[in-house]
């Protein structure tokens, strides 16, 4: 498997063996034109009293690289799904019975995301997992990568890496063999008082079966469309009808 070209400046940052196990799931990511996941995030806040709550949901990826993807998440205050068809991202409110639709400047992935993330203002952390260039798009602003150790996660045994840029600190652990895949991904925002945290695991990793007919939407008689979509304090996709 040939690794990410690893630029002069990351080589000071990076220690080898980080470089190489990072290179190595990210060569595994992005050469894989189908997959699908399962995970469960946690996302921390700071209340004004100082008092740090997290919110936890569930949810799915499928994405085919040429024809679009599918994400569902259900948490506390959302029951959502984001689907591209390659042209439209689509964010559908099950619960509400609400939709709303994004224009995706371009047909690809990474088009699509950042349009969510501009259009929203949804952060969408754990993203730069599916870019084309995923080591690159990870490794932007590292000041510093190291390995850990190793690790259990699932029961899988995994390798345990650590990386600091000026903004944020993240963790991620990579499961170990010749197919390497990320199986849990820590930011952890160290100004911020409180440091919060958001984790995602990642769980039931798929590499083919894809059904595409899953990138496509239209809305079913009823479904009210919105002009706005939003995050919420939770970062989580507020579809809220303002009633």
């Amino acid at each position: 498997m040939a690794l990410a070209p690893w630029s002069a400046s990351a080589q000071v940052a990076i220690d080898p063996e980080a470089h190489k196990i990072l290179a190595a799931m990210t060569e595994n990511l992005k050469a894989l034109p189908t997959l699908s996941a399962d995970y469960d995030a946690d996302q921390e806040i700071i209340t004004h009293e100082g008092q740090k709550i997290q919110y936890s949901a569930s949810g799915s990826i499928a994405l085919d690289r040429s024809k679009g993807f599918r994400l569902t998440r259900k948490g506390p205050f959302a029951d959502v799904e984001v689907i591209f068809d390659g042209k439209t991202v689509s964010l559908v409110g099950k619960a509400k019975n609400v939709y709303a639709q994004i224009a995706s400047p371009g047909p690809s992935i990474e088009e699509a995301t950042e349009e969510f993330r501009t259009s929203t203002g949804l952060d969408a952390p754990g993203a730069d997992l599916l870019a084309s260039d995923p080591y690159s798009v990870l490794t932007d602003g590292v000041t510093k990568g190291a390995v850990v150790g190793s690790a259990l996660v699932g029961g899988v045994e995994s390798h345990h890496l650590a990386f600091r840029t000026n903004v944020v600190d993240w963790q991620i652990w990579i499961s170990k063999g010749d197919k390497p895949l990320p199986l849990k991904y820590v930011i952890t925002t160290k100004w911020v008082t409180g440091a919060p945290e958001y984790s995602l695991r990642l769980s039931n990793w798929k590499t083919n079966g894809i059904d595409v007919a899953q990138f496509s939407f239209s809305p079913p008689a009823g479904m009210k469309k919105l002009d706005q979509v939003n995050a919420d304090i939770t970062g989580e996709l507020s579809l809220d009808t303002g009633k």
